[in-house]
């Protein structure tokens, strides 16, 4: 059960930095950090329960990993943000970083 709360605390890991995304534009600044801080608050907590059972390092490079992996994409899909394969290769290897942790346990 840890590790689905790990794995959902990663997605809710990627809503703040959208918040915070959506609280620079002045028609949805209130919104935006409404919106940062309670995909906050969700994703801490779910971290919480998931350390309980999985060591400090595992699960906060996990819950990092996730959260850089999908704002990433989230921010190319939604944001326009740019794209390169050396941007790409950086994600993949996060993600192959996050399965090592991982499968080393």
């Amino acid at each position: 059960m840890a590790w689905i709360y790990l794995i959902f605390a990663g997605l809710f890991e990627i809503g703040w930095p959208v918040g915070l995304k959506m609280a620079q534009e002045d028609n949805t600044r209130i919104t935006g950090i409404l919106v940062a801080i309670a995909f906050m608050s969700v994703s801490g907590f779910l971290l919480w329960l998931a350390q309980k059972q999985i060591p400090l390092g595992t699960s906060y490079a996990v819950w990092t990993g996730i959260g850089a992996a999908g704002t990433f994409l989230v921010g190319v899909i939604f944001y326009g943000d740019p794209t390169s394969l050396a941007r790409y290769l950086g994600i993949v290897l996060i993600i192959a970083g996050v399965a090592t942790l991982k499968l080393a346990h």
